[in-house]
């Protein structure tokens, strides 16, 4: 594998559920941490919906279970720009990065 230039600072978010004081909730995203990436289109072989962009993110690893460790419930946000996780997966046997299969919505 070649190695990724992680030239990109992303802040790594959560969703959080706030009480609405209604007996309802509100979403809100919470900043867990900054990680450094590479952002790079990604070629599905599909056609997407020219709406939202197919990217992926490869950072450094993180052991299963740790916060800095992305789930497909997170998102990345790149100062304006915010990539949704669909998917993340090892990039090599050796398991050194993580490769994140993202989204990014764009206006019409």
């Amino acid at each position: 594998m070649k190695e990724p230039h992680l030239n990109r600072k992303l802040t790594l978010e959560a969703p959080t559920r706030t009480s609405d004081g209604a007996g309802g909730f509100s979403e809100v995203w919470q900043a867990l941490g900054c990680i450094w990436g590479e952002v790079m289109p990604r070629g599905s072989g599909r056609e997407a919906e020219a709406s939202e962009l197919n990217l992926k993110v490869t950072i450094r690893a993180a052991p299963q279970g740790a916060p800095s460790r992305p789930t497909a419930a997170m998102r990345f946000r790149d100062g304006a720009r915010v990539y949704y996780i669909d998917a993340v997966t090892e990039a090599d046997a050796a398991g050194r990065y993580l490769v994140c299969f993202v989204k990014e919505e764009v206006g019409a």
